[in-house]
């Protein structure tokens, strides 16, 4: 992957999780071997209703789909709605590249790109059947992990500077000069290759916790992607709503405290606070002036909100303490 110089000034983090790109590298990773997925891959294959099928005929297990499946939208009535406006144009190109790999166009796809309205009912239903069992059931995990993925790479990022950054994203990936060697990164949006170069254009980053492969590189409307394995994965994600602050930092800091610390890897309100640990309005202020003191978190006013969050030195305490 090449950069210039102000590639390197525009590289950016995704602020949430892209409900459509996890959903399509669910599909994706329901057919790859990864052990580490197994126990969630069969529970999956016994609940997942046959009108959900038609996702699996286009996203094959290395993820590289059709792009118009997968838009980097914020929301899923947002993605599902952008797929469903895709242009034919688009749609007959991307369903041409897949195919070109050797995969058998089946009749019901080869009428997406006439815009046929039943293929694409067969369709709708088929991304509404997948999320509500794949995707709905696991959101809280999947933006917990987000979320802490997303503050150890800003940390990262902040220590280390955005060469040593973007390296870690995949395993042996390394610097010739300004091109960034990915370990053979899978490319798509364009005519895929060796190299990929930005061209001036940029790059947000986006972690995945259901994909455990090589980066994927996409260009959509929105931008160039790069989207590449979380740190961890959805199947090692605690279900965050129960207590999982590790033992030692409870011992440490007590439970409901190193609660308020694990919350607060994302920023929040007082209120949010309030709402989703169960607390009392005066517990939260106790414990989050405490946690202020102690220089693990910082509070800033915004009109009459104010957001807590974690620090550095919060992050590197919450990091460093084993389950």
């Amino acid at each position: 992957m090449r950069f210039t110089a102000e590639d390197l000034l525009r590289v950016t983090f995704a602020d949430e999780p892209a409900p459509m790109v996890e959903l399509t590298l669910a599909v994706a990773a329901l057919q790859r071997s990864d052990p580490l997925f197994a126990p969630w891959r069969r529970r999956t294959v016994r609940t997942l209703p046959r009108s959900a099928g038609p996702l699996r005929e286009l996203v094959p297990a290395t993820g590289k789909g059709p792009l118009f499946l997968d838009p980097p939208a914020r929301g899923f009535d947002e993605g599902l709605d952008g797929v469903l406006s895709t242009p034919a144009r688009f749609v007959r190109a991307e369903l041409r590249r897949v195919h070109a790999r050797g995969t058998r166009p089946l009749p019901w796809t080869r009428l997406l790109a006439d815009r046929d309205g039943e293929a694409w009912r067969i369709l709708e239903a088929a991304v509404r059947a997948a999320r509500a069992t794949m995707l709905e059931p696991a959101w809280d995990r999947v933006r917990a992990g987000f979320d802490a993925e997303r503050a150890w790479r800003l940390q990262q990022l902040a220590r280390q500077g955005i060469r040593t950054t973007l390296a870690g994203l995949a395993p042996g990936a390394r610097w010739h000069g300004t091109a960034l060697e990915l370990g053979g990164a899978d490319t798509e949006g364009a005519a895929e290759g060796l190299e990929f170069a930005l061209d001036g254009q940029g790059i947000t980053l986006l972690p995945s916790v259901f994909w455990t492969g090589r980066p994927l590189v996409g260009t959509y409307p929105q931008g160039t992607f790069l989207v590449y394995p979380a740190v961890t994965p959805l199947p090692l994600l605690d279900d965050p709503g129960r207590p999982h602050a590790p033992t030692a930092l409870v011992a440490l800091l007590g439970r409901t405290r190193a609660a308020v610390l694990e919350c607060l890897v994302q920023p929040r309100t007082s209120t949010d606070l309030v709402r989703e640990l169960g607390l009392a309005k005066s517990s939260v202020s106790e414990h989050t002036k405490a946690l202020r003191a102690a220089r693990l978190t910082t509070a800033q006013r915004d009109g009459k909100a104010v957001w807590h969050s974690c620090t550095p030195l919060g992050l590197e305490l919450l990091g460093g303490f084993p389950a």
